[in-house]
C-alpha cells in the first residue's frame, strides 16, 4: 500500500465491524507512573508505537489482534504525549505496529503531528520499490524493521536483501529475532552494509541465562560495534518486577552502552494473557539496573541521537 495516498476520512467507507471479529488489544493506564529518577536532558523512548481506533487508519487482514477498543487515533496521539511528558522524554522513536501491515500511513501521520522531535521505523513488503523507500525516508521514517517473533510482512533473506538500499538512505534495519536465531545469522548480521537494531533485548531465552550460545552471540555483536540493541519489552520475557530479565539488560549495558538504547515499547500490543506494564516502572527498572550516569546518558540520549539522527 502507497504510504503517500490521502488518509482515511473521519467515516470511511469501510466498516472493519462487518470484518471477522479479532482479539481485542489492552489499554494501558491514562497515565504512567512518575518515575522514581527522571532521565537526562534530550532522552530518547526509542521504541513506541501509535495506533488508532479501528475507523481511522485501514488494518492489516493478517493482524493479530485489533487495537483497543474506546480510542480514536487523536485519542492516541494525547496519550502519547502524556507517556512522554510524564516520563520526561523529549525524543521518541514510533516503531510502526504490525496491526497496520505494510500501510504505514499511521505512523507517517503520527510523526507529522509529533513533530521534528520524533523519528519512525516502518514496516515494507519484498516487493518495495526505490520510490516508497524515498518517500518514508522523506518522513523521518529512519529504519525497516523485520518481525520473526510477530510474523510481520518481511523475512529475514528480504531484509538482508533491502540493506543496501537503506544504505544508500542512511536508514538502518530493525530486527525483532530471537537469540537462537541471531547466533545463527550471527555473522550474516555483522556484515550487512547498514546499521542493524535488535529489539527487546534480542529475545533471549531468560531461563537459559546470560551464558547461553544465543546471548552470548548478542553480546559479541554489540561489543564489537556490529548492532545496536533496545533494552525494552522486558515483560515480554519474564514476569514483574522483571528479575529473570535484569541481568540480561545489566550485560547488554556493561558490554558496550554506547550501542544500547532504552525503550518503554508503549502501548504495549500484543498481549493477550498479560496485565498491561507500567511504563514508569519499567523505567525505574532500568535506572535501578543501570546506576551509572555516563551509562544512563549513553543509552538514553547519545546511542539515539547518534542512530536516529535527531
Amino acid at each position: 500500500m502507497d504510504d503517500d495516498q490521502d488518509l482515511p476520512d473521519a467515516t470511511p467507507d469501510r466498516d472493519y465491524d462487518t470484518m471477522s471479529e479479532m482479539p481485542k488489544g489492552l489499554a494501558p493506564a491514562d497515565r504512567p507512573k512518575v518515575p522514581s529518577t527522571l532521565p537526562p536532558q534530550g532522552a530518547c523512548d526509542a521504541h513506541l508505537h501509535l495506533v488508532g481506533g479501528r475507523m481511522d487508519f485501514p488494518l492489516w487482514d493478517n493482524r493479530p489482534e485489533d487495537p483497543a477498543p474506546g480510542r480514536g487515533f487523536r485519542d492516541w496521539l494525547d496519550l502519547l504525549r502524556t507517556h512522554m511528558t510524564t516520563l520526561e522524554m523529549s525524543r521518541g522513536v514510533v516503531v510502526h505496529s504490525v496491526l497496520y501491515g505494510d500501510d504505514n500511513r499511521v505512523t507517517v501521520e503520527a510523526l507529522r503531528q509529533l513533530g521534528p522531535s520524533f523519528r519512525g521505523v516502518g514496516l515494507v513488503g519484498e516487493d518495495v520499490d526505490e520510490a516508497r523507500l524515498d518517500k518514508l525516508a522523506d518522513a523521518r521514517i529512519r529504519a525497516v524493521r523485520m518481525n520473526e517473533v510477530f510474523d510481520g510482512p518481511l523475512s529475514f533473506e528480504a531484509a538482508c536483501g533491502l540493506a543496501p538500499r537503506l544504505a544508500q538512505r542512511d536508514m538502518h534495519l530493525e530486527m525483532l529475532l530471537t537469540a537462537d536465531r541471531i547466533a545463527e545469522e550471527k555473522e550474516r548480521i555483522a556484515g550487512l552494509p547498514c546499521p542493524v537494531a535488535l529489539d527487546h533485548l534480542g529475545w533471549p531465552d531468560t531461563e537459559a541465562g546470560t551464558d547461553a550460545p544465543g546471548f552470548r552471540a548478542i553480546l559479541e555483536l554489540v561489543s564489537e560495534g556490529k548492532v545496536y540493541v533496545k533494552l525494552s519489552a522486558l515483560y515480554r520475557l519474564a514476569h514483574a518486577p522483571f528479575d529473570a530479565a535484569k541481568p540480561f539488560m545489566a550485560a547488554l549495558a556493561e558490554a558496550a552502552p554506547e550501542r544500547c538504547l532504552w525503550g518503554s515499547d508503549w502501548p504495549h500490543l500484543l498481549l493477550p494473557n498479560e496485565d498491561v506494564p507500567d511504563a514508569g516502572v519499567l523505567l525505574d527498572t532500568f535506572f535501578d539496573t543501570v546506576t551509572g550516569s555516563d551509562a544512563r546518558q549513553k543509552i538514553l540520549v547519545d546511542a539515539p541521537e547518534r542512530l536516529y539522527g535527531f
